[in-house]
């Protein structure tokens, strides 16, 4: 199956889904203003997500330009996370929600996202989390891969080129990088500001966009209670990852 095939065969998935379930869109917008508070202050330029599919993060971020690989009605315009048209520091924050995994070369995209983003400026990454239930989550109930034992190939060889995007998966990759700091970003120039892992049980028990809802929309608020608990132990329950970063 070609790479349009896919991500249109999906979004179309995730739009069935997004369309037939409120408590996934209520977890979405719980997700993006969780985000929003890491935007900087009083840095200068526009906010930008990568990646955006289906969930509309104007909600919580009024005015984010909403990018992805191919065209869709909703979003703003197409773009390339190694090959940016944002000229050089005119965007305040870059949003990566679950596109950290997709990169396969994740170095050549950060470069490239420092060329975009003002002084002071941010990524916000948001990925899957491998604690002890985000190994189930993401291992045996997800069909992308964790790819934790294979290496993560931080630059490009000498005769890649930007344009030559391929499917790419390693649900593990952020958790490699943020939290066991398997590679050192200081190296390439970048600030970790913060790190958070969030248990989001009740986005894991509504089956997300392929699998059936455990629990009944009215039951929700009680799920985040659940989530606020499970957040005392992440590394049993931690299914989602933060990091914020910032140009060293």
């Amino acid at each position: 199956m070609s790479d349009v095939a896919r991500h249109n065969q999906e979004i179309q998935r995730n739009l069935r889904h997004w369309e037939q379930k409120p408590v996934l869109r209520r977890i979405y917008r719980g997700f993006h203003e969780t985000i929003a508070a890491e935007l900087p202050g009083g840095v200068p330029g526009a906010v930008a997500e990568l990646g955006s599919g289906v969930p509309d993060i104007t909600e919580a971020i009024p005015g984010c330009i909403r990018t992805d690989l191919f065209p869709a009605p909703w979003i703003d315009q197409v773009e390339n996370a190694y090959a940016l048209s944002f000229a050089d520091r005119s965007l305040a924050a870059v949003v990566l929600f679950d596109v950290f995994h997709h990169l396969r070369y994740p170095g050549a995209a950060l470069d490239e996202l420092a060329r975009v983003l003002a002084p002071g400026g941010r990524v916000i990454v948001f990925e899957p989390c491998v604690s002890l239930l985000g190994r189930l989550v993401y291992g045996a109930l997800h069909d992308e891969p964790l790819a934790l034992g294979e290496p993560i190939q931080w630059s490009p060889p000498a005769d890649w080129s930007p344009r030559r995007v391929d499917y790419y998966a390693a649900q593990g990759n952020a958790s490699r990088v943020f939290l066991n700091r398997e590679l050192d970003l200081a190296e390439s120039g970048w600030r970790t500001l913060r790190v958070r892992r969030l248990s989001a049980v009740s986005y894991v028990l509504s089956g997300g966009y392929s699998k059936p809802q455990l629990y009944p929309n009215r039951a929700y608020p009680l799920m985040r209670g659940l989530d606020r608990l499970c957040d005392r132990i992440p590394a049993l329950f931690a299914t989602r990852l933060l990091a914020v970063l910032e140009r060293a």
